[in-house]
């Protein structure tokens, strides 16, 4: 098996990285149509029903997809011999991002249901606010990763 890993290492790191890049599109896009949707709409108009519509599309055929190929071909990155130093603190700190960035997926999924009950309570400048979220963990992530500290 790790043969297999060391020989599929270049493919599963592409991957992932394509992977990462489609999940954090929708994490920075997701909260900005939250903003857009409280702004401009009211529980129950035509636009909530077109804005529920595009956030359902983006977090379920989009995002959730993305984020467990990045889940997967990450995994499949650490268990290749040689890739990880488990001595740094780096993975630590890529490990507790990613979760971070795993809760706020779910936190967004949470928020879209809110708007589908109608009971959405947050403003446009708290979602402005939340956007900020996806960039902190992923700087923190690309840090962790390329200056392995």
């Amino acid at each position: 098996m790790s043969d297999l890993l060391i020989t599929l290492y270049p493919w599963v790191k592409a991957f992932h990285i394509m992977a990462v890049i489609s999940w954090m599109a929708g994490l920075f896009y997701l909260p900005r149509l939250f903003v857009y949707h409280t702004e401009q709409s009211s529980p129950g108009d035509s636009r909530d029903e077109v804005f529920q519509i595009m956030e359902d599309k983006l977090f379920r055929v989009i995002m959730t997809p993305a984020m467990f190929a990045s889940w997967l071909a990450g995994l499949m990155m650490v268990m290749t011999p040689g890739i990880v130093d488990w001595g740094a603190v780096w993975p630590y700190v890529k490990g507790a991002s990613v979760l971070g960035m795993t809760g706020f997926h779910y936190w967004l999924d949470l928020r879209r249901k809110d708007f589908v009950a109608g009971r959405n309570t947050l403003t446009g400048r708290q979602y402005r606010m939340m956007n900020e979220v996806p960039t902190v963990l992923m700087v923190l992530i690309v840090l962790a990763v390329i200056v392995r500290f």
